[in-house]
């Protein structure tokens, strides 16, 4: 694909791609619905997922939301039906195969995917927030678990992204004993990155989204990897694929021109 700006045609569509150079946005786009969750979601964010994976020109990956909030989370009149209809099987598990798949998406891409969280961030929504690489939040961004409320447990990648950062126990608070909780709160765990005014939250993400792409896509690729993996593999497996990884980088022309600027430095 080429590095040229590039928006999905239509407005009325569920999420919305575009890509300004290195950095690509994924919009949620149901604002009437708090971008709940449905179907149409999660099969676009799947496809949309699917096109940043495979674009390398692509560094960043962007998530936020239209509208009042980042995610309300599963749409619950979608689901209530179901229930209604005695079909929550094939209708709960049609809608997670395409949004786990994007979420497994955004996990093995070798970008940063950065989500931006304004407004209410629930459920899956709350689950998306953290799931992403890192995230930005406005100073009134509320994370709500919301499962245990309606006698469920966690989905959309919520342990996934979770339980790593802020440990066991408190993933068991948080889930089962917290209502819900703000940017700050999160930030002190660990789950938000930065916390910034909501005024300020558009372009706070967009000058950390082009931070970040600052680095080149062997650094970032590496990194990613062997950061997710270094919690559940051994050390001489881990110390094997560090090495594995930082040979591949200093075979690239970002890695040359880094150490002759680095080297030519005081000459």
């Amino acid at each position: 694909m080429s590095t040229q700006d590039h928006t999905t045609p239509s407005s009325d569509e569920p999420a919305r791609l575009t890509i300004e150079g290195p950095i690509a946005t994924i919009t949620l786009n149901r604002p009437a619905a708090f971008n709940s969750i449905n179907l149409s979601i999660a099969q676009k964010l799947e496809q949309l997922g699917a096109e940043v994976e495979a674009n390398n020109a692509i560094r960043v990956l962007v998530i936020q939301g239209e509208g009042r909030a980042f995610s309300a989370g599963g749409d619950l009149q979608t689901i209530g039906a179901a229930a209604a209809a005695d079909t929550i099987a094939p209708v709960v598990g049609e809608l997670l195969k395409h949004y786990h798949a994007f979420i497994e998406t955004i996990r093995r891409m070798p970008k940063i995917v950065l989500s931006s969280v304004h407004g209410s961030a629930a459920g899956a929504g709350m689950g998306l927030a953290f799931v992403t690489d890192l995230c930005i939040a406005a100073e009134d961004a509320r994370f709500t678990p919301a499962y245990a409320k309606i006698g469920v447990s966690p989905d959309g990648g919520s342990t996934v992204g979770m339980v790593g950062t802020v440990g066991t126990r408190r993933a068991l608070q948080l889930f089962l004993a917290e209502d819900s909780f703000s940017a700050q709160q999160a930030y002190d765990w660990g789950l938000v990155a930065r916390v910034v005014p909501a005024a300020e939250l558009k372009a706070a993400t967009q000058k950390f989204a082009e931070r970040l792409a600052q680095n080149p896509p062997a650094a970032i690729s590496g990194t990613k990897s062997l950061v997710y993996q270094a919690a559940v593999t051994p050390v001489r497996q881990q110390l094997d694929a560090e090495e594995e990884k930082i040979i591949d980088a200093m075979h690239t022309d970002d890695f040359r021109v880094a150490v002759q600027k680095f080297t030519s430095k005081g000459k």
